[in-house]
C-alpha cells in the first residue's frame, strides 16, 4: 500500500497495511474504480460492503461464517418481529413495517458493525482506523448497542450495585461467554445435537430464549447440581430456579414506550416514561426442556397497547398475547445476594415476587402466565 497523506489517514490508518485485508485493493470490497482522481475512484463505491444487498464482500473469503449470519438474531432482528406479530394482525404489517424501519432497523448489524466500526445507530466511526478486529471491542461494539441494560449492569454503573462478578474478578469480556459461533449462527447450538433434517422439522423459534441456553452457567460451572457439588441448595433448586433468581440483583426495567416522528425536525424518535431498577421473580412462561424452571427473573418491557398509534389505529389488537414482564438474564451476577442470604430472604418475601398487586391494571391479562399467585411459604 502506498504511503498515505494525512487526510487519508482519517479513514485508513498506517496499521491497516499490517492487517491481512490491507493486502487487497480497496475496490475488491468497496467497488468503485482504481483511479488517481478521487471523484472517479469513488464513483459507485459501497461504504459498507458487508451490508446485505451491497455485494456481500465478506462472504468472498469468509463464506463459512457468512452462510448462516443472515439468519442470526443480530442480522435478522427476527425476535422483534416475533413479538410484533404476536400482538398484531397480518393486515397491520405494512404500517408496522414503517414504524420498524424508522425506530428498530438501526439495531440491525453487519459484519463491519462488529469488526471494523461502531454501528451507525450509536454514532458510527472506525474503532481502529479500518483495521479488521477479529474480536469486537466490548466498549465500542458490544456495549455501544447493549449498554443501557447489559453494559451498565455488567460494568457496575448503577450506584451502589457492584459490577458482575465475572467482570470484577476475572475481567471477562463479552466474547468470553458469547462465542463467535453463537453470534454468527442462531441455530449453531441446535446443530450440535440435531441433524439438518431434524432441524427442518423443528420449530426452533426466533427469540434469543428459544432452543438451548448458550451460554449457560453450567457451561463453566460443571459442578453445579452434580453429586460432588458442596452446595446442597444447588441440587435442591437446580430445575426449579433459574440461576439468576439467586445470583443476580436489581436490574433495569422501563415503562411506556411511544414512537413517532418529530414535527419540528422530521426525525423519528421514541420516548419511555420511566426507567428504574427492580428485582422481580416471576413464573416461567417459557418453560421447556432447556428451561425447566418454575421461577425466573423478570423485568418490565416498555410495551403499551398504544405505543405505535402514530402509525395507525389499534395496531396491537392482541396486545395481551405477550407478557410485559419478560424472562430476563441480568448481567450483574453476584455470588452473594440479598435473596440468597437465608432461606427466608426469599421464601415468604413478597417484595421480590411479581404478584398481581405489582402489575399495572391494564396489563393484568397479559401477565397471567408470569404473575406469582402465591408466594412460596417461609421455612
Amino acid at each position: 500500500m502506498a504511503p498515505l497523506e494525512p487526510w487519508q489517514k482519517v479513514l485508513v490508518s498506517e496499521e491497516f497495511a499490517d492487517d491481512p485485508h490491507g493486502n487487497f485493493q480497496c475496490t475488491l470490497c468497496h467497488g468503485g474504480v482504481s483511479d488517481p482522481d478521487m471523484d472517479t475512484a469513488h464513483a459507485g463505491m459501497v461504504a459498507d460492503p458487508s451490508e446485505p444487498g451491497k455485494g456481500n464482500a465478506c462472504a468472498t473469503c469468509h463464506g463459512e461464517l457468512k452462510e448462516h449470519f443472515d439468519n442470526s438474531l443480530h442480522a435478522s432482528q427476527s425476535g422483534y418481529w416475533e413479538r410484533l406479530d404476536d400482538r398484531s394482525l397480518p393486515e397491520n404489517h405494512d404500517q408496522l413495517s414503517g414504524m420498524f424501519d424508522n425506530h428498530c432497523s438501526s439495531c440491525h448489524t453487519t459484519c463491519g458493525d462488529c469488526h471494523i466500526s461502531q454501528p451507525a445507530g450509536v454514532g458510527g466511526g472506525f474503532v481502529d482506523g479500518h483495521v479488521v478486529n477479529k474480536t469486537p471491542s466490548m466498549s465500542q461494539n458490544c456495549t455501544a448497542c447493549h449498554g443501557s441494560r447489559v453494559g451498565n449492569e455488567y460494568l457496575g454503573k448503577h450506584e451502589g450495585i457492584p459490577g458482575d462478578v465475572h467482570f470484577r474478578s476475572e475481567r471477562m469480556n463479552c466474547m468470553s461467554c458469547h462465542t463467535g459461533t453463537e453470534m454468527h449462527d442462531s441455530t449453531a447450538s441446535c446443530e450440535k445435537c440435531h441433524k439438518t433434517e431434524e432441524l427442518a422439522a423443528m420449530d426452533t423459534g426466533n427469540s434469543r430464549y428459544d432452543g438451548e441456553q448458550v451460554p449457560s452457567c453450567e457451561s463453566c460451572h460443571l459442578e453445579v447440581g452434580a453429586e460432588s457439588d458442596p452446595n446442597p441448595q444447588h441440587t435442591l433448586h437446580k430445575d426449579t430456579l433459574q440461576c439468576q433468581v439467586c445470583h443476580s440483583v436489581q436490574n433495569t426495567s422501563c415503562d411506556s414506550c411511544h414512537v413517532q416522528v418529530s414535527e419540528k425536525t422530521g426525525n423519528p424518535y421514541f420516548t419511555t416514561d420511566a426507567t428504574y431498577l427492580t428485582f422481580m421473580i416471576g413464573k416461567n412462561y417459557l418453560q421447556n426442556f432447556h428451561r425447566p424452571y418454575e421461577y425466573v427473573v423478570v423485568r418490565h418491557a416498555p410495551a403499551t397497547p398504544d405505543a405505535y398509534d402514530f402509525y395507525g389505529e389499534n395496531l396491537q389488537p392482541n396486545f395481551d398475547a405477550v407478557p410485559t414482564w419478560l424472562y430476563a438474564t441480568p448481567h450483574n451476577i453476584q455470588r452473594k445476594t440479598p435473596q440468597n442470604a437465608s432461606c427466608n430472604a426469599c421464601h415468604g418475601n413478597a417484595d421480590i415476587f411479581l404478584t398481581a398487586d405489582k402489575v399495572a391494571p391494564g396489563e393484568l391479562n397479559a401477565n397471567q402466565s408470569v404473575i406469582v399467585p402465591e408466594v412460596p411459604a417461609a421455612q
